[in-house]
Protein backbone atom coordinates (compact mmCIF):
# COMPACT_ATOMS: atom_id res chain seq x y z
CA UNK A 1 0.00 0.00 0.00
CA UNK A 2 1.61 3.29 -1.25
CA UNK A 3 1.22 6.41 1.13
CA UNK A 4 2.09 9.60 0.18
CA UNK A 5 5.31 11.38 2.55
CA UNK A 6 2.22 13.93 4.08
CA UNK A 7 0.09 10.68 5.46
CA UNK A 8 3.04 8.97 7.45
CA UNK A 9 1.88 8.42 11.65
CA UNK A 10 3.58 7.30 14.36
CA UNK A 11 3.04 3.21 14.18
CA UNK A 12 3.14 3.04 10.60
CA UNK A 13 5.10 0.28 9.34
CA UNK A 14 7.36 1.51 6.11
CA UNK A 15 9.36 0.21 3.47
CA UNK A 16 12.49 2.28 3.61
CA UNK A 17 15.92 1.75 2.11
CA UNK A 18 15.32 -2.03 1.55
CA UNK A 19 14.75 -2.11 5.40
CA UNK A 20 11.36 -2.37 7.47
CA UNK A 21 11.30 1.19 10.19
CA UNK A 22 8.53 2.52 11.93
CA UNK A 23 7.51 6.01 12.66
CA UNK A 24 7.89 6.88 16.45
CA UNK A 25 6.89 10.64 15.84
CA UNK A 26 5.93 12.96 13.03
CA UNK A 27 6.05 16.31 12.46
CA UNK A 28 4.34 18.56 10.07
CA UNK A 29 6.92 21.15 8.66
CA UNK A 30 5.80 24.36 6.61
CA UNK A 31 8.31 26.56 6.14
CA UNK A 32 7.72 30.03 4.59
CA UNK A 33 9.89 29.04 1.38
CA UNK A 34 9.31 25.79 -0.92
CA UNK A 35 7.11 23.27 -0.38
CA UNK A 36 5.33 21.73 3.03
CA UNK A 37 7.21 17.93 4.18
CA UNK A 38 6.70 15.21 7.00
CA UNK A 39 9.58 15.52 9.51
CA UNK A 40 9.68 11.25 10.68
CA UNK A 41 11.56 10.12 13.30
CA UNK A 42 11.92 6.52 12.20
CA UNK A 43 12.99 3.37 14.35
CA UNK A 44 14.75 0.29 12.35
CA UNK A 45 12.48 -2.69 13.85
CA UNK A 46 15.30 -5.05 13.13
CA UNK A 47 17.90 -3.23 14.48
CA UNK A 48 16.31 -0.54 16.72
CA UNK A 49 18.61 2.01 15.15
CA UNK A 50 16.99 5.60 14.62
CA UNK A 51 17.05 7.42 11.54
CA UNK A 52 15.83 11.37 11.53
CA UNK A 53 14.18 11.73 7.54
CA UNK A 54 12.07 14.22 5.08
CA UNK A 55 9.30 13.18 3.04
CA UNK A 56 7.88 15.12 1.09
CA UNK A 57 4.08 15.40 0.14
CA UNK A 58 4.99 14.16 -3.33
CA UNK A 59 7.24 11.30 -2.55
CA UNK A 60 5.63 8.05 -1.82
CA UNK A 61 6.78 5.14 0.37
CA UNK A 62 5.04 1.24 0.83
CA UNK A 63 3.50 0.53 3.91
CA UNK A 64 3.67 -2.67 5.38
CA UNK A 65 1.05 -4.52 7.01
CA UNK A 66 2.57 -7.23 9.50
CA UNK A 67 0.89 -10.37 10.10
CA UNK A 68 -0.22 -10.35 14.14
CA UNK A 69 -0.79 -13.96 15.23
CA UNK A 70 -1.72 -15.17 18.63
CA UNK A 71 1.06 -17.80 20.18
CA UNK A 72 1.15 -19.01 23.74
CA UNK A 73 4.34 -19.32 25.58
CA UNK A 74 5.48 -22.74 26.54
CA UNK A 75 8.49 -22.76 28.22
CA UNK A 76 12.25 -21.34 28.04
CA UNK A 77 14.94 -23.67 26.57
CA UNK A 78 18.76 -22.19 27.53
CA UNK A 79 18.94 -19.36 25.75
CA UNK A 80 15.38 -20.05 23.44
CA UNK A 81 11.92 -19.14 24.12
CA UNK A 82 9.54 -21.61 23.32
CA UNK A 83 5.78 -20.26 21.76
CA UNK A 84 3.01 -22.42 19.80
CA UNK A 85 1.01 -21.47 17.55
CA UNK A 86 -2.67 -22.01 18.88
CA UNK A 87 -4.26 -23.14 15.10
CA UNK A 88 -1.71 -24.96 13.56
CA UNK A 89 -0.07 -26.04 16.85
CA UNK A 90 3.44 -25.59 15.42
CA UNK A 91 6.42 -24.11 17.32
CA UNK A 92 8.17 -21.18 17.32
CA UNK A 93 11.78 -20.78 18.67
CA UNK A 94 13.13 -17.32 19.36
CA UNK A 95 15.83 -16.24 21.28
CA UNK A 96 15.66 -14.80 24.66
CA UNK A 97 17.24 -11.50 23.64
CA UNK A 98 15.04 -10.93 21.19
CA UNK A 99 12.02 -10.28 23.20
CA UNK A 100 14.53 -8.47 25.45
CA UNK A 101 14.24 -7.49 29.58
CA UNK A 102 10.55 -7.83 28.84
CA UNK A 103 10.69 -11.72 28.40
CA UNK A 104 11.16 -12.06 32.33
CA UNK A 105 8.00 -11.36 32.46
CA UNK A 106 6.49 -14.28 30.37
CA UNK A 107 4.83 -16.89 32.17
CA UNK A 108 3.75 -20.81 31.41
CA UNK A 109 0.45 -20.82 29.05
CA UNK A 110 0.78 -16.92 28.60
CA UNK A 111 -0.75 -15.46 25.51
CA UNK A 112 1.32 -13.26 23.57
CA UNK A 113 1.05 -11.68 19.60
CA UNK A 114 4.12 -12.14 17.25
CA UNK A 115 4.74 -9.67 14.56
CA UNK A 116 6.21 -11.36 11.56
CA UNK A 117 6.71 -9.81 8.33
CA UNK A 118 7.02 -12.25 5.24
CA UNK A 119 7.41 -15.67 7.35
CA UNK A 120 10.20 -14.02 9.70
CA UNK A 121 8.92 -13.06 13.45
CA UNK A 122 10.19 -9.41 13.65
CA UNK A 123 8.77 -8.91 17.35
CA UNK A 124 6.47 -9.91 20.53
CA UNK A 125 3.74 -7.93 22.11
CA UNK A 126 3.32 -9.12 25.98
CA UNK A 127 0.11 -8.97 27.66
CA UNK A 128 0.50 -5.07 29.09
CA UNK A 129 -0.64 -6.52 32.72
CA UNK A 130 0.63 -9.49 34.46
CA UNK A 131 0.07 -10.63 38.23
CA UNK A 132 3.67 -11.12 40.59
CA UNK A 133 4.44 -12.13 44.29
CA UNK A 134 6.40 -9.49 45.54
CA UNK A 135 9.39 -12.15 47.50
CA UNK A 136 11.11 -8.95 48.83
CA UNK A 137 10.92 -5.87 50.29
CA UNK A 138 11.55 -3.59 53.28
CA UNK A 139 8.86 -3.30 55.69
CA UNK A 140 6.48 -0.34 57.01
CA UNK A 141 8.03 1.76 58.71
CA UNK A 142 4.96 3.45 60.77
CA UNK A 143 4.79 7.80 60.40
CA UNK A 144 6.75 7.36 56.54
CA UNK A 145 3.01 8.74 54.45
CA UNK A 146 4.72 10.96 52.53
CA UNK A 147 2.21 11.17 49.28
CA UNK A 148 4.64 9.67 46.67
CA UNK A 149 6.87 7.25 48.93
CA UNK A 150 7.68 4.22 47.29
CA UNK A 151 10.16 1.38 48.18
CA UNK A 152 11.82 -1.10 46.06
CA UNK A 153 10.47 -4.96 46.10
CA UNK A 154 11.98 -7.75 43.95
CA UNK A 155 9.38 -10.06 42.51
CA UNK A 156 8.70 -13.41 41.59
CA UNK A 157 10.97 -13.82 38.78
CA UNK A 158 13.50 -11.40 40.03
CA UNK A 159 12.54 -7.77 38.65
CA UNK A 160 13.06 -4.99 40.98
CA UNK A 161 10.10 -2.47 40.66
CA UNK A 162 9.08 0.36 43.31
CA UNK A 163 5.75 -0.12 44.95
CA UNK A 164 3.68 2.18 47.41
CA UNK A 165 4.78 1.66 51.36
CA UNK A 166 1.66 -0.97 52.12
CA UNK A 167 2.94 -3.73 49.18
CA UNK A 168 4.13 -6.29 52.13
CA UNK A 169 6.25 -9.71 51.22
CA UNK A 170 4.09 -12.37 49.43
CA UNK A 171 1.30 -10.11 47.95
CA UNK A 172 0.59 -10.17 44.67
CA UNK A 173 0.82 -7.38 42.47
CA UNK A 174 -0.46 -6.40 38.73
CA UNK A 175 2.69 -5.05 36.50
CA UNK A 176 2.62 -2.71 33.84
CA UNK A 177 4.88 -4.55 31.12
CA UNK A 178 5.58 -1.51 28.71
CA UNK A 179 6.56 0.84 31.79
CA UNK A 180 7.97 -1.75 33.81
CA UNK A 181 5.53 -0.53 36.89
CA UNK A 182 3.58 -1.15 39.93
CA UNK A 183 0.09 -0.71 38.81
CA UNK A 184 -2.33 -2.35 41.71
CA UNK A 185 -2.56 -4.54 44.14
CA UNK A 186 -4.17 -7.86 42.74
CA UNK A 187 -7.11 -9.41 43.18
Amino acid sequence: MKLNGNEIRPGNVILHKDSLWVAVKTQSVKPGKGGAFAQVELKDIVSGTKLNQRFRAAETVERVQLEQKEYQFLYAQGEDLVFMDMESYEQLELQADFVGDRASFLQDGMMVEVESYEGKALGVKLPQFVTLEVKETEPVVKGQTAANSFKPAVLENGVKVMVPPFVGEGEKIVIDTTEVTYSKRAE
